[in-house]
Order: structure tokens, then C-alpha cells, then sequence
């Protein structure tokens, strides 16, 4: 029964990161004959200020990203798990954005920050707001792609969804009836219950948020505006790969990301850890 599965995992996970791991010590360029650098593409990426510019682009978005991300899936779990009229297609609204091609959301997007004519800003300069300039500005900039990344928030709102509905109701008659608001039923009833799945979330949406800043970055602000300020890991690789042929020094950033992401989920547990006992 497992078979497929550990196939599968063996000829897209396991294969391409041994693959990987190896082209990272060598320098390669797909022209001439792959030649033996050992660390050396390590020790590169240390001293490549575009590198480290991207490093911490990235580790910044996953730090705000991921936590607005699940805030968000959680409020419309919560919100839309009621069964009434209506809230079939307010369900289906949500997990719109998710289903969507990346390249066709990032071209959406791409026209709604539009600074002249997009809706955004003509929708801000009518109520008097400031209509900040989303492709130009770098913290504005910045701002869009983790705004990009909140709206597609549809598998964690599903599966908040069932986790919810999973929840008695027996529990929240019994908090009612010791008088219990809804704050404290939120915090003493509905988090607890939902607290394994917020962190089996928490770590899916670590692990992907590298990647989930590829398609927004690349096809909305290419990566800019300068100097790199959405210049995120997967487009450093992506660009050192494909545009300047450096395949062995873009395999060493895939190792590094790899890694900083191992990293981060490890701080996450640790966290999580020290939580649960705080709650126990």
C-alpha cells in the first residue's frame, strides 16, 4: 500500500536532494566538464552580498508571513464554520485564491498594485489615504508579497474548518453556562482544541514559505526595486541557475535554504514545546 508513496518520494525528494547536495561541490555550467570545488560554493555564497540580502528578504517573510497566514485561516474557520444560507459560497470564495495558477495570481496582482491605474491605490486616493508607489517603494514593496501570500490561505482555512467542526458543541454549552464569554471560550476551548493542527500548519507553511514567495517576487516586482528588495532564496537560485548557468553555486543556496529551514522549524518546536507546557 505504501509503494507508490515511497516511489514517489524516492524519484522527486530523495533522488533530487542527493543530486542537488552533490552539484553543490562542484562548479557547473552545463557547458564545460563539472569540475571539483569541495566547499568552495559554500564559502562564496558567505562573502556574496545578493546572498545575504536574499537570506534575510526571505527569513523575514516566512517570520511575518507565516503567523498572518494561519491568523488568517483560523478567523475564517471560525467565521465560516456556522451552516447557514450563504456560507457555502463564502466558503468557496476563500479557497478561490489557492486554486488559482500562481503565474495567473501573480499577474492579478500585478495589476492591482499598479500605482496609476491599479483599483488599490484609485480606491486609497478616494478616501484621502496615502497611495503608496508598491512596485518602487522597497518596504512597500515588501509589503505586497507578504499581502500576495495572505489570500492563499485556502488549505489551512479547509482544514481549520474540519478541525472546528470536530470540536463538541457539548463544550461550548457547558463554558456557556459557567458564564464563560467568547474570549474565554476561545482561549480555554476552541485554541486548545485546535492548538496540533495550528502547529502541523505552522510547520507546513515554514517549509513553503521560501517557495511561496517565488512566483509573487519574480512576476510582480522581479525582484526588485533596488537594491533586491524582494530579491527572496528561490529567486537567487532560480536566477544563478537558469540566467547566469552557475548550477553547482545554485545547488549550495538550495542546501543553505534547506538548512534554514530545518533551523526554523526546530526553533518552532521549540517554542511549541515550551507552550504546551505553560498551557498544561
Amino acid at each position: 500500500m505504501v509503494g507508490p508513496f515511497v516511489v514517489g518520494a524516492l524519484a522527486l525528494v530523495v533522488v533530487p536532494a542527493a543530486v542537488t547536495l552533490a552539484l553543490a561541490l562542484f562548479d557547473h555550467d552545463l557547458v564545460r566538464s563539472p569540475r571539483w570545488v569541495g566547499l568552495g560554493n559554500f564559502a562564496a555564497l558567505l562573502d556574496d552580498d545578493v546572498f545575504r540580502i536574499s537570506l534575510r528578504n526571505s527569513m523575514a517573510f516566512a517570520a511575518i508571513a507565516v503567523p498572518l497566514r494561519l491568523g488568517g485561516a483560523l478567523a475564517l474557520a471560525l467565521l465560516l464554520h456556522h451552516r447557514r444560507r450563504g456560507y457555502g459560497a463564502y466558503r468557496a470564495a476563500a479557497l478561490l485564491p489557492t486554486v488559482v495558477p500562481d503565474v495567473a495570481y501573480g499577474l492579478v496582482w500585478l495589476w492591482l498594485l499598479n500605482p496609476l491605474h491599479g483599483p488599490i491605490n484609485l480606491v486609497l486616493a478616494a478616501v484621502g489615504a496615502p497611495t503608496p508607489s508598491w512596485l518602487t517603494e522597497p518596504a512597500a514593496a515588501q509589503a505586497a508579497v507578504v499581502v500576495m501570500s495572505l489570500f492563499t490561505v485556502g488549505e489551512g482555512f479547509l482544514i481549520l474548518l474540519a478541525a472546528r467542526a470536530a470540536i463538541p458543541g457539548e463544550v461550548y454549552d457547558l463554558g456557556r453556562l459557567d458564564g464563560a464569554g467568547a474570549w474565554p471560550l476561545f482561549r480555554r476551548v476552541t485554541l486548545p482544541y485546535v492548538a496540533p493542527t495550528l502547529a502541523l500548519l505552522a510547520a507546513r507553511d515554514t517549509i513553503f514559505a521560501f517557495q511561496a514567495s517565488f512566483v509573487p517576487a519574480l512576476v510582480v516586482t522581479d525582484g526588485g526595486p533596488p537594491p533586491f528588495s524582494t530579491t527572496y532564496l528561490p529567486v537567487f537560485v532560480y536566477r544563478n541557475a537558469f540566467e547566469y548557468l552557475r548550477y553547482g553555486y545554485a545547488a549550495a543556496a538550495t542546501v543553505v535554504m534547506l538548512g534554514v529551514t530545518v533551523l526554523m522549524l526546530v526553533a518552532q518546536a521549540g517554542i511549541l514545546r515550551r507552550h504546551r507546557l505553560l498551557w498544561g
